[in-house]
């Protein structure tokens, strides 16, 4: 097992910066998601952690050692990648003992490792199958047994899940925290897809454009989002979103000079047809536009004088173009600063002061 430390890391492709003064620790033994939008730069992160891309600038620590420049075969890790990476030549066994042999591990040691590893990650009956024989599921399986059987300190693995339809994944993503688990090793796990992220990582890293906007566990994420793009990224549908100027006739009173949105969840957001503000809440009209149901909850889309909003919903279902009122309490609001950084010191402040009116939508 190994800590990993990442001190003022750069990264650029000839004159382009894809990565700027990146400062991370991914603690022992932990499940850290690297996650983000396609470019923002988690893939790069993962790739000079294991040594396959160069860093530019600044440190890579693992555990007691400085790794910059040293080979990817002598960092004590192993890396799943997203194609699996298999010899198709080689059979089950042959793929999974295939650095052993490089490494000159005898023959006997070799057996028994094998034997070991895929009984259990459930490959002992394919050892004399080739790929293409397996299915995505079983195929990942030998990719992870490959990196399992060199005992390393830490597993990166660069979205192993996402050539694998749903029902899989979610059987993988199971799979994978019980591993962690069994194992202790440190995993470092790359996905563009939140809910691998939510459901998986006790610490979820939120990376867009090169920079680290939030790294901290999935429900402080959730809960406490740092800024704008955090609080949107995570969460199914988004937070909803609004700019001062269309939610300040719905509010009585002034919001302090350095907030520039407001936000909610939308599970947060409940829907009537009455026209009745309560204190403490804010109140606007919404016409329905879109009505998506997904077992117990449905989502709908509304049109409002804020501009379109979403709402998830456990409630009996609401027809399409109704027209509804929609009511948050001021407690469930988030504030947002012109830059798109939350104001948490203005939050609680606010809450107290504002008085909530009624408004038209037309």
């Amino acid at each position: 097992m190994a800590q990993i430390v990442l001190k003022q890391i750069e990264k650029s492709f000839k004159q382009d910066k894809v990565i700027e003064g990146l400062n991370l620790t991914i603690e022992d033994g932990s499940f850290t998601v690297l996650v983000g939008p396609s470019g923002c730069g988690k893939s790069t992160t993962l790739r000079m952690i294991a040594g396959l891309d160069k860093e530019s600038g600044g440190e890579i620590w693992i555990g007691d050692h400085c790794v910059n420049g040293v080979e990817p075969g002598k960092r004590n890790i192993a890396m799943v990648f997203q194609n699996y990476a298999l010899y198709p030549m080689m059979t089950v066994k042959e793929n999974i003992e295939f650095g052993l042999v490089n490494r000159k591990v005898p023959r006997t040691e070799r057996e028994r490792l094998v034997k070991e590893i895929t009984e259990v990650v459930g490959l002992a009956e394919y050892l004399h199958k080739k790929p293409q024989a397996l299915s995505g599921g079983q195929r990942q399986r030998v990719a992870l047994a490959r990196a399992m059987v060199k005992n390393p300190g830490v597993f990166l693995m660069d979205e192993p899940l996402s050539n694998l339809d749903a029902k899989l994944r979610h059987q993988m993503r199971t799979e994978l925290i019980q591993l962690h688990k069994r194992l202790g090793a440190t995993f470092v796990f790359v996905t563009h897809d939140q809910v691998e992220a939510m459901s998986m990582g006790d610490r979820i890293v939120i990376m867009n454009k090169g920079r680290i906007q939030q790294a901290d566990s999935p429900m402080k994420i959730y809960d406490d989002p740092d800024n704008v793009f955090t609080a949107q990224f995570i969460g199914t549908p988004p937070m909803n979103v609004i700019d001062r100027e269309r939610i300040l006739p719905f509010l009585h009173g002034q919001l302090h000079d350095e907030i520039g949105q407001l936000g909610f969840r939308p599970e947060k957001a409940t829907m009537t047809t009455e026209n009745r503000p309560q204190p403490g809440q804010l109140q606007f009209p919404a016409r329905i536009l879109t009505r998506e149901t997904l077992g117990a909850e449905i989502i709908y889309q509304l049109e409002s004088a804020l501009g379109l909003v979403s709402v998830k919903s456990f409630l009996k279902p609401l027809e399409s173009a109704s027209e509804v009122y929609i009511s948050v309490s001021m407690q469930d609001l988030y504030y947002f600063d012109r830059g798109g950084m939350r104001a948490r010191q203005h939050e609680r402040a606010e809450i107290e002061e504002l008085i909530v009116l009624g408004g038209n939508y037309s």
